[in-house]
C-alpha cells in the first residue's frame, strides 16, 4: 500500500457483522423515506470501523446502488414512481455535482453548512403544514419539467459541496413545491439516485475511494430492507409520515449543525500571535 492511500480496516468477523448491522438499518431508513441511506451508512462506518470520511462516502455511494433500484421496484409495484421526472431530476444532478465539487474550493464549506441547517429547519416546518394527498399526482408541463431539471441542479450541487444525498432534498421538494403525493416523492426520489450514484462510484473507483467488500455487503444487507421500509411507508398515514420524515431531517441537521460548528473559525491563542 503507498503512503497515499488511505488505511483500510482489517476485514475481519467484526467488519462483516457491522457492514450487515449498517445496512439493514440503511435499507429500512430508505425504503422508508426515500433516502439513499448515506446519512446511516457514512457516519456509522466512520465511528464502528474507523473509515475515513472520503472513503467511507464512496463505500456509502456504492451501496447506494442495489439499494436504491430494490427500492425503486418496491414503490413501482404501488405505481408509486414517476419515471420521466426522475430522469429530469437526475439529468440535472449529474450536472450540478460538477458545478458543486468545482464551487466546494471556493466557498466557505462552515457558512454553507449553516445555511443548509436554516433550510432543513425550513422544509421541517413545511412538513408540518403541507399534509400531501395519497392521491396527488407529479403532472408533467413544459414549466415542471424545467423546473425539475432546476431542482436535479440545486440538488447536484449541495451534494457535490457538503456531501448531502438527494432524497432529503428531493422528497420534501416534490410534496411541498410540486404537490407530489408522499410515496411518488420517496420512489422518484430513490430511481433519481441510481445514475448519480453510478456515475460517482465509477470515479471513486478509479481514485480508489471504495472498500468493494463493505459496498457489497453494506449494499445486499440494505436490500433485505429495503422492501420492507417501502411497505411500511404505504401503511403509514400521511401525517405521520410527515412527522417521521421531520424527525430524521431533526438528525441530519444536528449532524450538519456539529460539522458547522467544529469547523468554524477559532480565535488566535498566544502562540498563533506569536507566529
Amino acid at each position: 500500500m503507498s503512503s497515499s492511500e488511505t488505511p483500510r480496516p482489517a476485514h475481519d468477523t467484526r467488519f462483516y457483522l457491522a457492514c450487515v448491522g449498517i445496512g439493514l438499518l440503511a435499507g429500512l431508513l430508505s425504503g422508508l423515506f426515500g433516502v439513499g441511506g448515506g446519512t446511516v451508512i457514512v457516519p456509522f462506518l466512520v465511528l464502528l470501523l474507523r473509515f475515513d470520511q472520503r472513503l467511507a462516502a464512496g463505500t456509502s455511494l456504492a451501496a447506494i446502488v442495489p439499494t436504491a433500484a430494490v427500492g425503486v421496484i418496491s414503490y413501482a409495484v404501488h405505481g408509486s414512481v414517476a419515471w420521466i421526472p426522475a430522469l429530469l431530476l437526475a439529468a440535472g444532478a449529474v450536472v450540478g455535482a460538477q458545478i458543486g465539487t468545482w464551487l466546494l474550493p471556493r466557498l466557505s464549506l462552515t457558512v454553507l453548512r449553516w445555511a443548509f441547517v436554516g433550510f432543513l429547519a425550513a422544509v421541517i416546518v413545511s412538513l408540518f403544514i403541507v399534509i400531501p394527498s395519497r392521491d396527488a399526482e407529479l403532472v408533467l408541463t413544459w414549466f415542471s419539467g424545467a423546473a425539475l431539471v432546476v431542482l436535479g441542479v440545486v440538488t447536484g450541487i449541495l451534494s457535490g459541496l457538503i456531501g448531502v444525498g438527494g432524497g432529503i432534498i428531493v422528497v420534501p421538494a416534490l410534496m411541498v413545491l410540486f404537490g407530489t403525493s408522499d410515496l411518488v416523492a420517496k420512489g422518484t426520489s430513490l430511481l433519481m439516485m441510481i445514475p448519480t450514484a453510478v456515475s460517482g462510484t465509477i470515479g471513486n473507483v478509479r481514485r480508489r475511494n471504495v472498500d468493494l467488500a463493505a459496498a457489497a455487503v453494506v449494499g445486499i444487507a440494505a436490500c433485505t430492507t429495503t422492501a420492507l421500509g417501502a411497505w411500511a411507508a404505504t401503511l403509514i398515514d400521511p401525517f405521520v409520515a410527515n412527522m417521521l420524515f421531520a424527525a430524521y431531517l431533526v438528525v441530519i441537521a444536528v449532524q450538519m449543525a456539529l460539522r458547522a460548528w467544529r469547523g468554524r473559525p477559532r480565535p488566535a491563542g498566544p502562540a498563533d500571535a506569536a507566529r
